[in-house]
C-alpha cells in the first residue's frame, strides 16, 4: 500500500526553473526538503500530498487536516 502525507510548502529552496523545484514542507512542525516537479502549480502556503520525497498533488487546508488526523487515528508514524 502506498502512502502520501499533508504538509504545507513552506518555502521555495531551489529553483532550476518553473518545474524542477526542491520545496520545504512542514509535516505538523517537522521540516523536509521535497521534490515539486508534478506540482508545478504548488505555491508557497499550499498543502501537498508527498509520497516518498515527492509531491504528487495539491489538496486543501481542510482535507489536509482531515488526512492526517485519520494517520494519527490510524497509529502511523509520521515523516521525521
Amino acid at each position: 500500500m502506498c502512502l502520501a502525507v499533508p504538509g504545507k510548502l513552506e518555502k521555495i529552496v531551489s529553483e532550476l526553473d518553473e518545474i524542477f523545484r526542491i520545496g520545504e514542507v512542514s509535516f505538523e512542525g517537522i521540516r523536509k526538503e521535497v521534490n515539486l516537479a508534478l506540482v508545478p502549480e504548488a505555491a508557497i502556503g499550499d498543502y501537498v500530498l508527498v509520497h516518498v520525497g515527492a509531491a504528487i498533488g495539491v489538496i486543501d487546508e481542510a482535507e489536509a487536516h482531515r488526512t492526517m488526523q485519520i494517520l494519527k487515528d490510524m497509529g502511523e508514524d509520521l515523516p521525521q
